[in-house]
């Protein structure tokens, strides 16, 4: 349903996490019993959580810990892990730095250039803990190391950007051809970012495993605010994901909907399941685990443009081990900690036994689900409306 913004002008309504509510189902089942495993191409996970390629979030003693724990971490190629033999050193720079000056600290670290050899030798640090490796790098990097991160031993190649389409034009440069680097390499390529059902479809047929959903609802993405764009992740999801669905029902092949970034507490990651995601990736949730490098800063993918950076530092505290995080048992009360076992109580809630069961649960729009009756919790700032005045 369009609505008139101004004369001649018609708009989408389009819904944000907090906007809308799961319907409970009428049959429940034993939260033992739901399965949450997801796949993305021939590689299988156990939990169906993503941690972002950013910085604060994922270095390699991270991607192993969470590798081992049954989720994937994505490693930044363009990062400090490969511009830097100690990036430890510079992980303190950056955490120490007043917030007046480090938008500059910033952009003169990553102007450091990229390290080939860095780049396999990051890889085969977290290869060699037997977990599944995945990596990434902008699209115009892409072409450059795919080879290397193949014949390095990375299990996943990830393309990503702020927005991805197949059909770039530039009369100055050379577009990159995602379908000719999907094709090339053996190992399965995820592609991002995008949020519209159109080109969805076009970066499916590249012949890439999953496409990334989202543009700039991270935490420390400014994305939103310097250049205007994007959708709220709930219609940006529902319309990728009927975009998947109409894909294979044209091909035959599956390709996976990542949710990327904009989930505060776990009940927004079960929204996202409902809305179509097969798979979350989250920054800010994983920024808070004692075991990631930023040390509870988290800081946004394009913050260190030299141009126009849309991203900063944040600063979200470190809440408990990673384990705690995902598996629990939860020492907080506002649904950052314990995901998976609130995942499974919410599929349990609704009947759904697996993840696309869960697909299939019903959403309704509810901009006041998460006041409604919360007085005390408001005027408290305790619950689900902590740090809310």
């Amino acid at each position: 349903m369009s609505f008139f913004i101004g004369r001649d002008r018609e708009s989408r309504r389009a819904y944000g996490f907090d906007e809308v509510a799961i319907v409970p189902g009428r049959v429940t089942i034993d939260p033992d019993d739901v399965k949450i495993d997801t796949q993305l191409g021939n590689i299988k996970l156990k939990i169906p959580f993503l941690a972002s390629a950013m910085d604060g979030v994922v270095d390699v003693k991270f991607a192993i810990k969470l590798g081992q724990l049954g989720g994937l971490a994505v490693l930044n190629l363009d990062g400090i892990n490969t511009k830097y033999e100690n990036p430890d050193e510079i992980y303190q720079q950056i955490i120490e730095t007043p917030k007046e000056k480090v938008n500059e600290l910033i952009q003169k670290i990553y102007k450091e250039p990229i390290k080939l050899d860095l780049i396999e030798k990051r890889i085969k640090q977290i290869k060699k803990a037997k977990v599944i490796t995945a990596v990434s790098t902008i699209p115009q990097n892409a072409p450059k190391i795919a080879e290397l991160v193949e014949s390095a031993g990375a299990d996943i190649f990830v393309i990503q950007g702020t927005v991805l389409t197949t059909r770039y034009i530039t009369t100055k440069k050379e577009s990159v051809d995602l379908k000719k680097i999907c094709n090339k390499l053996k190992i399965p390529v995820i592609l991002g970012n995008c949020v519209s059902y159109n080109t969805a479809l076009d970066l499916m047929e590249t012949g890439c495993v999953a496409i990334l959903v989202g543009v700039g609802p991270g935490s420390a993405c400014t994305t939103r605010g310097v250049l205007g764009i994007g959708v709220p992740q709930i219609t940006a999801t529902i319309d990728c994901a009927a975009a998947r669905d109409k894909y294979y029902k044209k091909t035959g092949r599956y390709v996976s909907i990542i949710t990327d970034g904009g989930m505060n507490t776990s009940g927004d990651i079960c929204k996202a399941f409902v809305a179509g995601a097969d798979a979350v990736m989250l920054g800010s949730s994983f920024a808070r685990a004692s075991e990631a490098p930023g040390k509870g800063y988290h800081w946004g993918m394009a913050m260190p443009h030299y141009y126009l950076p849309r991203g900063t530092r944040i600063y979200v505290g470190v809440t408990g081990t990673l384990k705690e995080i995902l598996y629990g048992p939860s020492r907080t009360d506002d649904g950052t900690q314990n995901l998976v076992g609130a995942l499974t109580t919410c599929m349990s809630s609704v009947g759904a036994k697996t993840i696309k069961e869960l697909q299939l649960a019903e959403l309704v729009i509810a901009p006041e689900i998460k006041t409604e009756g919360k007085l005390f919790q408001k005027t408290q700032q305790v619950g689900m409306c902590k740090g809310k005045e």
